[in-house]
């Protein structure tokens, strides 16, 4: 088939062009439109490509590894019960505890198996996604109002995006994932180089548990429960970093229940 070099290159093209998956009828129509008088698209796929050589090079290690089957959507309606048992547990004995609110040790009950596993779980999807250059996320972040409202609607919860500006950090956009009793939200949020953060909510059993700090290899998060939300920012291994974007998340978590 023929091609129009005339036919305007679409932004999806681009996306293409850079991830080296477009036709090859069409790479030399690219090509030639990036030359020509459009350096501003020329512009915007060199950063693209920067982005995505820095994302490579940080996450290759894991980018291969095989979607954890407790992040497949079809698993929300058939968790195992024994969550739900664990959950049920924790809730009671905070209920009975109690404690009192505070940054690293707030509300005495946690279960430390569940927040481990819900961790692991966040971390997993952070290392799952954060290597994605075109669809990182179901919903874009600057649709942020539409955003906010689909998982709130979907979560059963309050669920609002963290401002994390000062942090530079811009919200790349959001999704629906599984957590252990009902759906979780994720959001991704990612500097000016190329550094990725998310934050997994999603409720849980417990009405609050302190802030405990969680290592693999090169990832990190700090997780933490709260009203019944359980919350997990994930990062690099930097851990002052993570805590500075956490603690940014904990304290906008607290003002709106969100």
């Amino acid at each position: 088939m023929m091609t129009d070099r005339t036919i305007p290159v679409t932004e999806d093209e681009l996306h293409a062009y850079v991830d080296k998956e477009l036709p090859a009828e069409r790479r030399g129509d690219v090509e030639r439109w990036l030359i020509t008088p459009w350096p501003a698209d020329a512009e915007r796929v060199e950063s693209w490509r920067s982005m995505a050589e820095a994302l490579h090079a940080r996450y290759d290690a894991v980018s291969n590894e095989p979607v954890p089957p407790r992040l497949d959507l079809d698993q929300l309606d058939r968790r195992p019960r024994r969550w739900m048992l664990g959950a049920m547990a924790a809730s009671v004995a905070a209920f009975a505890l109690g404690g009192s609110v505070g940054w690293i040790a707030h509300g005495a009950a946690s279960s430390p198996a569940l927040l481990q596993n819900l961790a692991g779980d966040a971390l997993d999807a952070h290392r799952l996604y954060v290597v994605e250059v075109r669809h990182p996320v179901e919903v874009p972040g600057n649709e942020k109002a539409h955003l906010q409202q689909w998982l709130t609607r979907r979560c059963g919860r309050i669920v609002q995006a963290p401002e994390l500006e000062t942090t530079g950090l811009k919200l790349v956009g959001g999704r629906l994932l599984p957590g252990p009793t009902g759906p979780a939200s994720f959001l991704m949020y990612e500097s000016t180089s190329g550094e990725r953060f998310t934050v997994y909510a999603t409720k849980i059993g417990i009405e609050a548990a302190e802030m405990r700090y969680t290592d693999q290899g090169n990832t990190a998060a700090l997780s933490w429960a709260e009203r019944g939300v359980s919350y997990v920012v994930a990062g690099g291994s930097d851990r002052t970093r993570l805590t500075q974007v956490a603690r940014l998340v904990y304290d906008q978590s607290e003002r709106t229940g969100g």
